[in-house]
């Protein structure tokens, strides 16, 4: 955890823009680094990984391993994954200073999150989830905002219904994923994701799945009218989507490294991240050869024979 930072309003932050270009929250992959890099081409808005909400709590040195930021990491929202209503609070009040808002993680379909009644389970407990906000929002003052991110149900009037009942416990935006936990595979349904946003009138939706270019952003703004668009795989295959680039672009490839390195960035992460920004550019054979680099050195070598110009020896 890092100083205390000065505050944005994110509720604020919705009405300024025509949408928020959002970098979703996402297990192993959205930290300081990578939230970084996004950033600097047009990401309006980062969220953390998914923190277990108990352990935050409870450990400081879990503290210190999962949350991660600086002055220059905001906007920024926290989100915690929790089913007690006094590990959601204290953790939010942990947190405070740091950040500008807490989510609340109601749509992870991992298998060992569900059975543990975390993730997509909180939505057969729609009474817990909105006691969670209440208790939160209470507690902390604003502008510090209180979120909760969703799936879709199979029964999409019991998504709706959720969504009116957040709106009415405080929430200041929703987050929505067009597929239910069972649906991993399928096309996200941006048609329901846009009859919720409509049945909340003031209530900021965001849109999420399968938002892979600006492109597809834009067109779903649209139709939607949505107030925020999030990227998760898009992100991590071109974190410069969000600037209009169709793949990841060189600059961008050398950015990761100026981020990555000095934050202490454990390699193996490093390492994927690469592999993902370059997945659609590299021929087979490349692919094979930078699987199988293990160190720091051989990698950057690596990104020196390809692109010379940009990583000068």
């Amino acid at each position: 955890m890092d100083s205390e930072c000065a505050r944005v309003d994110v509720l604020e932050l919705f009405r300024s823009k025509k949408y928020l270009k959002i970098s979703a929250p996402m297990v192993r992959y959205s930290k300081l680094p990578f939230r970084k890099l996004v950033r600097k081409y047009d990401c309006d808005l980062c969220f953390t990984p998914m923190i277990m909400a108990d352990s935050f709590v409870a450990s400081e040195v879990a503290r210190w391993n999962e949350f991660v930021t600086d002055a220059s990491d905001r906007p920024l929202i926290a989100q915690f994954a929790a089913k007690s209503v006094d590990d959601f609070v204290t953790a939010a009040e942990l947190i405070y200073p740091f950040c500008d808002g807490i989510d609340l993680n109601c749509g992870c379909p991992q298998r060992w999150a569900m059975q543990d009644g975390y993730g997509a389970k909180m939505l057969r407990s729609p009474e817990l989830i909105c006691d969670l906000v209440k208790q939160v929002r209470g507690r902390l003052p604003t502008p510090f905002s209180v979120s909760v991110k969703i799936r879709l149900q199979s029964d999409r009037k019991l998504s709706v219904e959720l969504a009116r009942q957040l709106q009415h416990c405080g929430v200041t935006f929703l987050s929505v994923h067009g597929r239910t936990a069972a649906e991993r595979k399928l096309p996200a349904d941006h048609d329901s994701i846009g009859l919720i946003a409509s049945s909340c009138s003031g209530l900021p939706v965001v849109a999420n799945g399968d938002v892979n270019s600006l492109e597809i952003a834009e067109e779903l703004h649209k139709n939607t009218k949505c107030a925020g668009m999030m990227s998760a795989r898009g992100l991590l295959q071109n974190p410069a989507l969000f600037a209009g680039f169709t793949e990841t672009p060189v600059e961008c490839l050398k950015d990761w490294f100026d981020f990555a390195v000095p934050t202490g960035l454990s390699y193996a992460c490093m390492h994927r991240h690469l592999e993902m920004m370059l997945e659609e550019q590299l021929t087979s054979d490349d692919k094979r050869l930078l699987h199988c680099m293990n160190c720091l050195p051989s990698l950057l070598h690596f990104m020196q024979d390809r692109y010379p110009e940009q990583f000068i020896c």
